[in-house]
């Protein structure tokens, strides 16, 4: 058994495909294993015409917001395809996870709330002001879906806003077979679900079973707006962390696991 907080524990990644890396490694680190169990896919847009018409409208916008790391792997190389970043578009990002994205591919910087990473921070900062977006273009990279909270408070700041859809997300194609297995073998300690469209996901693979599981098992979550998705699914045992991948190790390594 590796030393650690999370020594003997078995914790479910349910991040995508290419995102669950980062947290799968942390929680080794600190002596656990990682299940790993996308509860979404995360696939081109349908119809990249609104991603290309978004691209050729980028001389006459202010902001480009990306909502998350996927907005930025799927719109950015369209954007960069054109040429360098477009002088006088300011970049900003709902989280720190999409600003470190951005900087990786050379885009600094990046407007971002650093305590609450959510639609509701971004909105907070000063460079979003009515008074710094009004009568100008702001464009929005997201998925399909997804909350408006964000377009719509920065339509009634006076701004023009494009909600540029560059990717699309759906629920697991796999069966719930390896997580009902760990759950009847005992070896299932604990969840950790970054999304609540993916939770939605979840309950709906289960079973009466597997929802008996879901129950009894700690779900970690680092907001609290997928812990209110939670207790209206009617569980209980719901731990809020601080926010991305270290906010969900430090959870863990907190709690107070039973003997």
């Amino acid at each position: 058994m590796r030393p650690g907080p999370l020594a003997g524990r078995t914790v479910v990644v349910t991040r995508p495909r290419g995102q669950a890396d980062g947290l799968a490694g942390a929680i080794a680190a600190a002596g656990g294993t990682a299940l790993l169990f996308p509860l979404l896919e995360i696939s081109p847009a349908d119809d990249p015409r609104s991603l290309a018409e978004a691209v050729d409208r980028l001389a006459d916008t202010a902001v480009a917001v990306f909502v998350s790391p996927n907005a930025v792997d799927h719109a950015l190389p369209a954007i960069l395809a054109r040429g360098p970043w477009p002088a006088g578009l300011l970049p900003a990002a709902v989280g720190q996870g999409t600003v470190r994205a951005l900087a990786a591919r050379g885009v600094e910087g990046c407007v971002a709330p650093v305590d609450r990473q959510d639609s509701e921070g971004l909105l907070a900062c000063p460079e979003l002001a009515a008074s710094r977006v009004a009568g100008r273009r702001v464009a929005i990279f997201r998925g399909d879906g997804g909350r408006e909270l964000l377009a719509d408070t920065l339509r009634e700041r006076g701004a023009t806003v494009d909600c540029v859809t560059c990717y699309h997300r759906s629920g697991p194609p796999g069966a719930i077979g390896t997580l009902l297995a760990a759950w009847r073998d005992g070896r299932l300690d604990a969840l950790t679900v970054s999304s609540s469209e993916g939770l939605r996901h979840l309950a709906g693979l289960l079973d009466a079973e597997g929802r008996r599981y879901l129950q009894a098992t700690p779900l970690f979550v680092p907001h609290p707006r997928i812990a209110e998705q939670a207790r209206e699914l009617g569980l209980e045992r719901i731990i809020v962390t601080a926010a991305a991948d270290a906010g969900l190790v430090a959870g863990l390594a907190a709690y107070n696991w039973p003997a």
